[in-house]
C-alpha cells in the first residue's frame, strides 16, 4: 500500500504492509500529522474509505493545515475525540479522576461503531496518547493496543498512530514493540529527517534520510546506495581542447572516472573544469555545473571574459548552470537533484565546484556529508557519468596535500592549479598527482589564464622545490618564449 509519499515508499521498500499498525513518532513540529494526511490523500485518490480520529485538532484545522501545503483530505470521514468547547463552561463538576472508566468506553466505542459504520480501508489516529491518557496503567494500555490491533486486522485495515517522542524511551516501549512498523521523525541543526527503524515482514533501508516540509506537503529524499547501479567502465577520453594540457593529462581524463581539480584561492580551478565541459560539449556531451561558491551572474561574466562561452552552450542545451541556495537542501536532495537531472536530461559530466562551499551550504555533519558525496560520485560513475570536483587547499604556494578533507579516496584522478614564487613575482603551475585509468606526464608546467583563455607551456625543467612554492635552479619561461 502507497504511503503517498515516494521517497518514503522507498524506504519501506515498496510502501506499507496493508492490515498492519504502523508509528510515527517524534517531536512536535517534525510533520507527523502531515505525514497522516498524505496517506489518507492517497487513499482518496484511489477512491478509498478513510478516517481520521483526532483529538487535539478540530476538523476546521486540519483540513487549514492541510490547505495549506496542498493536502485535500476533506472527503475523509473524521471522528473527534476531544472535548467538546463548552467542556470548562458547563461542567464545572466534571471530576479529572474518577470517569476515566467512563472516558475509556467512550472512545472505544465510538471507534467501534465508526469503523463499522464506515469500514475504512486506511485510518489514522491522531495523537494515540488519547487513548493512553484513559488506561490506569501501561499494561492495561498494552491490552487495549492489542485489542485495537486485532480489531483492525479483522477488518483489513491500515492505521498511522502518531506519538510524541517520550523524555524516557521505557515509557514509549510497549508502543513500539506492538507496532508493525516505526517511522521516526526528527529535526534539528542538520535539518529534517526521517528514518525507518522497524517494519515487519518487508525491512526498510538502514539510516536517517533527508526530509523536508514544502509547499506540497512532506518531501522526502532517501540516501543513496551506489552499489544497485552498477555499470561496466569502458573506457573514453575527454579532452580539454588545450594540447599542452591533454599532454600533460596523458591524453585526457577517461569518462566515467571522478576527477578533482585542487588548488588554492583564484588560481583557476573553475575556469579549468568549465574549459573541460566547453569542449565536452562540442564533442556532442551534455554538462552540468552545481555552484556552492559563487553566484550565476559572476560565473557566467568571468568564464566569457576569457573565451568560455557559458551562455551560447546554455541556449545550446549543451551547459546547465546550478546556483544553489546556502543550506535550502539536504545532502540526500541534492544528490536526488543531480539524479533527476541526469536522468531527465541525459547529462554526461556533472562538476561540483566546489567542496568548500558543499559542506558549508547543504545541511548536515561535515563528516555524513564526505560520505553522502562519495556515494553521490559512485553513483553517477555507476550511471555512466563522469564526475568533476574543485577542491580548494589552503597553502597560497605550492601543494602539501592533494586535496582537503581527506577526500583523495573518492578521486580517481587529481589534478592540480597552483601558486609559485618565480623572480619576485607569483606565478602558476599545473600538475597532476593521479590517474587511475591511465599515464601521465610527470613533469609540471606553467600555467595561465589569459582573455584569450587558459595556455600552458611546456614542461618545466631544471627546477626544483616547485611543490614547496619556491622554485630552485634556472629553466627558460615556456609560456613567455612561445
Amino acid at each position: 500500500m502507497n504511503s503517498g509519499i515516494n521517497g518514503l515508499d522507498e524506504i519501506l521498500h515498496g510502501g506499507l504492509a496493508k492490515g498492519r499498525m504502523y508509528l510515527v513518532h517524534g517531536q512536535p513540529g517534525t510533520g507527523k500529522t502531515l505525514l497522516g494526511m498524505h496517506f489518507l490523500e492517497e487513499g482518496l485518490q484511489n477512491d478509498e474509505t478513510v478516517l481520521f480520529i483526532h483529538g487535539e485538532e478540530s476538523r476546521q484545522e486540519i483540513l487549514a493545515n492541510g490547505d495549506a501545503v496542498n493536502i485535500d483530505i476533506s472527503d475523509a470521514e473524521f471522528l473527534d475525540l476531544g472535548p467538546e468547547s463548552d467542556f470548562f463552561t458547563d461542567d464545572d463538576s466534571y471530576d479529572l479522576v474518577e470517569p476515566s472508566d467512563i472516558e475509556r468506553d467512550r472512545y472505544t466505542k465510538r471507534i467501534h461503531e465508526a469503523i463499522r459504520e464506515i469500514n475504512p480501508s486506511r485510518v489514522v489516529l491522531d495523537p494515540i496518547s488519547q487513548l493512553r491518557y484513559v488506561e490506569a496503567n501501561e499494561y492495561q494500555f498494552r491490552k487495549r493496543i492489542l485489542s485495537f490491533m486485532r480489531f483492525l486486522k479483522q477488518h483489513e485495515i491500515t492505521v498511522l498512530v502518531t506519538a510524541t517522542l517520550h523524555s524516557k524511551p521505557e515509557y514509549d516501549t510497549e508502543l513500539r514493540s506492538l507496532s508493525d512498523g516505526i517511522i521516526k521523525l526528527t529535526r534539528g541543526k542538520e535539518g529534517r529527517r526521517v528514518e525507518a527503524t522497524k517494519h515487519r515482514a518487508f525491512g526498510q533501508v538502514g539510516g536517517d534520510h533527508g526530509m523536508e516540509i514544502r509547499e506540497n506537503g512532506l518531501e522526502i529524499f532517501p540516501r543513496l546506495i551506489p552499489e544497485s547501479h552498477e555499470h561496466t567502465f569502458k573506457p573514453k577520453r575527454i579532452h580539454s581542447g588545450i594540447d599542452e594540457l591533454d599532454e600533460l593529462l596523458g591524453g585526457g581524463f577517461d569518462q566515467r572516472t571522478v576527477t578533482f581539480i585542487s588548488g588554492p584561492t583564484g588560481a583557476g580551478k573553475t575556469s579549468t573544469g568549465t574549459q573541460l565541459l566547453t569542449q565536452a560539449a562540442r564533442d556532442g556531451l551534455n554538462s552540468a555545473i552545481y555552484l556552492f561558491e559563487e553566484n550565476m551572474e559572476t560565473f557566467t561574466h568571468r568564464s566569457e571574459s576569457i573565451g568560455i562561452p557559458v551562455t551560447e552552450l546554455r541556449e545550446e542545451g549543451t551547459l546547465s548552470v546550478n546556483e544553489i541556495e546556502p543550506l535550502a537542501l539536504s545532502s540526500e536532495e541534492f544528490a536526488h537533484m543531480v539524479i533527476e537531472q541526469v536522468e531527465e536530461e541525459g547529462t554526461d559530466i556533472v562538476m561540483i565546484d566546489g567542496i568548500d562551499g558543499y559542506t558549508i551550504s547543504i545541511q548536515g555533519s561535515q563528516s555524513e556529508l564526505v560520505r553522502e558525496l562519495h556515494a553521490l560520485a559512485r553513483y553517477l560513475k555507476n550511471k555512466g557519468v563522469t564526475v568533476l570536483i574543485t577542491n580548494e587547499i589552503s597553502e597560497i604556494t605550492g601543494i602539501s596535500e592533494a586535496t582537503d578533507n581527506q577526500l583523495s579516496y573518492i578521486a580517481d584522478n587529481i589534478a592540480f592549479v597552483s601558486y609559485v614564487e618565480m623572480d619576485g613575482s607569483l606565478r602558476k603551475v599545473t600538475g597532476v598527482l593521479k590517474k587511475r585509468t591511465g599515464n601521465f606526464e610527470k613533469t609540471l608546467r606553467e600555467f595561465e589564464i589569459t582573455s584569450d583563455g587558459i595556455r600552458v607551456g611546456e614542461p618545466l625543467t631544471g627546477l626544483h622545490g616547485i611543490l614547496q612554492g619556491s622554485p630552485m635552479g634556472r629553466a627558460t619561461d615556456p609560456v613567455q618564449n612561445e
